[in-house]
Order: structure tokens, then sequence, then C-alpha cells
């Protein structure tokens, strides 16, 4: 988000505010825009809590959206922004670790007091510039400490997420967690696999898509969050590589090491793709005759596994897609100084290239070190930037109909030959094409007449 805009958020959230001043009522900020601008950090967008009832917000704005009336909670669209606007409130009992029973509305320190951590407990008066703290969120703030506002135990059976969103919010801040939050926090690890699984998909993605994700996989794997929602990694502890090709040590050390590696921006698919790409090592481990330990097709069980553990997690279609091709594709890298020209222009051409590339060059680093296939595919890249890499076939099926050809198996094998010849440079026109179909492909063949 630009300055501009960042800039004009603020602006929207003010009239927010004044507007509701006008109406006599008491109006703050809250949270995490609080958090954020305290900590230099410009927020992504504003929450506003208020004295004022849902009934009496949509009274005051034009459009309005009832997204949770029965917690207090309106949004309030300004210049085609939304805004969500909460009454204060004090909640009743959890019944299903995720909603309260009941509400009432309240004062503003009941409404700090109910919330998760102190860093997201801090309100602001924007119109006075003053700060709104109940929960001691400043000293935490500066401090860089995540706290469970009271006591940890509670809150955390209260929505089972917070056990998650913790290591979360030390990921993404770099921030410790407090040891009475930490302690809870362990002693209920496995509860969490009672909460959704989309919710559970939504932090995980926060904690690896952020530039300290490596801090999140060691707080998930300390606190024992790792095994109970992916024990697939957390099977490769112990899971010797052959030392020559693997001196960093067994495949969750590989794993992990590859993960730091990466740049502080990545896809979804490339960052999934080095957590899942060697999970079928431990299925397909093997000691030759020679003594070496061998993972034959490990990358097929892998990509097979991939595709289990993110409709596990309910992504879409699309991301399973990706990641999967990523990880079935990530050993045909070892292989690619031998590819024909049409092969290797092909390779290039693939649509998750990049990622896939990212992931050879850590897989590398995180292992022998060794960079020369990378160097060559940066190299051919180069030289080929100035064609199309895969142009459009110079024949069609409909030529092949012309030349008195029939479809059937061998029509698709002689329209791949002379796309491969095309991307070999060995043809440049139809005329050449056809005469290289006539030429390999007799009138003999069994599907011409």
């Amino acid at each position: 988000m630009s300055q501009a805009q960042t800039l004009h958020l603020r602006r929207l959230a003010l009239e927010i505010v004044r507007r509701l001043h006008s109406r006599h009522h008491e109006a703050l900020f809250a949270g995490g825009c609080v958090r954020d601008q305290l900590l230099g950090i410009p927020p992504h967008d504003y929450d506003i809590v208020t004295d004022a009832t849902p009934n009496q917000i949509e009274a005051i704005f034009e459009r309005t959206v009832p997204v949770g009336a029965q917690f207090g909670v309106t949004l309030v669209i300004q210049d085609s922004v939304p805004f969500q606007i909460a009454t204060f409130r004090k909640d009743g009992r959890y019944l299903d670790h995720r909603h309260p029973e009941e509400v009432s509305f309240g004062g503003s320190k009941e409404d700090a007091l109910r919330r998760d951590f102190t860093i997201n407990g801090l309100f602001e008066d924007p119109l006075k510039g003053s700060i709104l703290d109940y929960v001691n969120g400043q000293k935490d703030l500066h401090h860089r400490v995540v706290r469970c506002i009271g006591d940890p135990v509670i809150r955390f059976e209260e929505d089972r997420l917070r056990i998650l969103r913790a290591i979360r919010f030390a990921t993404v801040l770099n921030f410790e967690i407090h040891s009475d939050t930490w302690d809870a926090l362990i002693a209920r690890a496995h509860l969490l696999s009672q909460i959704s699984a989309e919710r559970i998909r939504e932090e995980l993605n926060r904690i690896f898509l952020s530039s300290q994700r490596i801090r999140g996989f060691d707080l998930l794997n300390q606190s024992g969050i790792l095994k109970h929602l992916l024990p697939e990694i957390e099977a490769l502890k112990g899971c010797e590589q052959p030392v020559e090709f693997h001196p960093e040590g067994d495949v969750f050390v590989h794993t992990r090491l590859m993960l730091s590696l990466l740049p502080s921006q990545v896809s979804l698919p490339l960052v999934l793709a080095v957590l899942f790409h060697d999970l079928g090592k431990p299925g397909t481990a093997r000691v030759d005759e020679t003594g070496r330990i061998r993972f034959n097709t490990h990358e097929k069980l892998s990509a097979e596994m991939t595709i289990r553990i993110m409709k596990r997690l309910r992504y879409s279609n699309s991301d399973i897609e990706k990641t999967e091709a990523i990880v079935r594709n990530h050993m045909a890298f070892k292989d690619v100084k031998n590819m024909r020209r049409s092969t290797l222009k092909r390779f290039l051409a693939r649509p998750d290239f990049e990622d896939e590339l990212e992931l050879h060059r850590v897989d590398c680093l995180g292992s022998h070190g060794l960079l020369d296939n990378y160097e060559f595919l940066i190299a051919k890249r180069h030289e080929f930037s100035t064609e199309i890499l895969v142009p459009s076939a110079l024949l069609t099926g409909r030529d092949l109909i012309a030349m008195g050809w029939k479809p059937g198996p061998q029509f698709k094998v002689a329209l791949e030959a002379a796309h491969n010849a095309q991307l070999e440079g060995l043809l440049s026109s139809k005329e050449e094409a056809l005469a290289f179909v006539a030429k390999k492909f007799p009138p003999t063949a069994p599907n011409t007449v």
C-alpha cells in the first residue's frame, strides 16, 4: 500500500470517528491498527470501537452491512472502503471455543479486557491524539512481547485459534512469547486439531509468507504444533541422507535450511513446495548394494502427499495444482544439461518455472551447494530471451488431414515430431514442416490413407 493510500485510509477512518462524535458517541481506533502505528508500521485497515449500538450505527451511516449484529459488529462503507465498527462489549462464556454464548454492551475497558493479547488491546482516540491502555500493551510493545490478556489458559479456551495466532504475531512482528503464554500454548497445542481447516490454513499462510518464516517454523516445531497440524513434516526428523550430497543433516534439517534461504517475498505455492518437496523421502528410503541411501521416485510420493495435505487444509484447486507441479518436477533439474533443445525450451516455458527454479536454487544451497545446473538455466534463459520459447506449431491436424492422414495415435506423434524439429531450429516454415513429415512418416504409415 502506498503512502497516499495509507493516508487516505486514515482520513476515511477519521471521518467515521468524527461522525460518531457529532452524534455524541465515543469512538476509538482499536487493535491492530493502533499496534502497527505505534510500531511505525502503516496500518492496512482500521477497526473502530464505539458505544453506539448496531441500530444506532445503521441510522448514522448511509451504507452499512450487519456482518455480526449479535456480537455488535457492523461494516460501514466509506468511499467504497469497508470499515469494521464494533460496539464496546463484554463477552459471556465461549461454548464452542470460538464464539461467546452471549455478549453485553459495555465500555472501552471491558472491551479491552475481552481481547486476546495485550498488544492488540490498545485503543487510540484520534481526535485527542491519545492512547488508551488498560492492559499494559504499550509496555509489551516496547519489550517486544506477545502476552495474553489475563489468564492465558482462559484466553486459549475461549478461542483455540489464539494458540496459532500467538505464533503468527511472534513471527510477523519478531516478538518473544511471554513464558506464561508459551506454557499455556504448549499444553493446548493438541487442541488445534479441533479448529476448522480454513482458519488454520489462513494462519499458516501468514506465518510462512512472512519474511520471518523461519522463526515461525521454529516456534511451530518447539511448541509441538507442527506435529499436530503437519505430522508429515514431523516425520522428516531422523530421515538420514547420503552425507556426500547432504552434509547438512537429515531431511527435516534440509527442509528448514531451504526455508531460511528463500527471499523475503515469495509466492504461496513456492513456500509450500519447499515445505513439502521431500515428504516422500521417508516412504521411499532404501539402501542400495553399495550402502548408499536412495530415495527413488520420492518426488512422485511427495506430490501425492502434497495434494492430500492441501486438500485437508482446504486450499483452492489453483494453489494445489501449482504447488503439486513444483514438487513433482523438482528432480527434473538434475537432467537439464542433457535435454534436447526442444525439451529445454518447453522446460523453461512452464508456467511455474520461476518458482521451480527458485526451489532448485535453495535445494542446492541447502545441501551440496553446487549451482551449475541453476547457472546453466540462467544462461539458457538469457540465450533464448530474444525468441518465443514455444511458438505456435507450424503444422496442425488440418494440415495432416489435407495430406491424407486419418486422426489416430500416429497423428499426435507426427505433430509432436514436427514441433520438436521446429523448436530445435530445423524447421522455419510450413513447407519445410510438410516435407519433414512426408519424409519421416511415409505414406505406408498405418494411419495414412
